[in-house]
């Protein structure tokens, strides 16, 4: 469950990461934040409760437990329909950026507009070809 969730988690962060590279477009940055809180409670309200449950000896993978363990299996449920707020939010976000006008910046990462990195020395998004030729890589350090 634990390595599911990362892997979803990995995928929303790279989203909020390259959405304006890929799609050209910015995404709202209010709206994500908003996502991204709503996920952090929802997640931690879900699996925090777990660890008590597991030090009063519920054991796991069982279909019915005792009526003792039930306040905190309420607890952790509730925290599961918070979580999946935060994935419709998270799909909100994604609908606002594909039917959004705004455009990104060209780098919207770089400080002082010193991006040396390729991903973000091409215009957004990038065309097909956009390099005729392999650009020199330098170490900088």
């Amino acid at each position: 469950m634990y390595g599911s969730l990362r892997r979803k988690s990995n995928r929303k962060g790279r989203f909020s990461l390259l959405s304006g590279k890929i799609t050209g477009l910015q995404y709202p940055e209010t709206l994500g934040q908003i996502h991204f809180w709503i996920t952090f409670f929802g997640v931690n309200l879900t699996f925090f409760p777990m660890h008590f449950l597991g030090l009063a000896g519920m054991p796991r993978r069982i279909p019915d437990y005792p009526d003792a363990y039930a306040g905190w299996n309420a607890f952790s449920s509730f925290g599961s329909y918070v979580s999946v707020i935060g994935i419709f939010c998270f799909f909100v976000v994604v609908f606002l950026t594909l039917t959004s006008e705004n455009k990104c910046a060209p780098s919207p990462w770089a400080v002082e507009q010193n991006s040396t990195t390729l991903e973000w020395m091409v215009k957004s998004p990038p065309a097909f070809h956009t390099f005729s030729e392999l650009p020199a890589i330098k170490e900088s350090i």
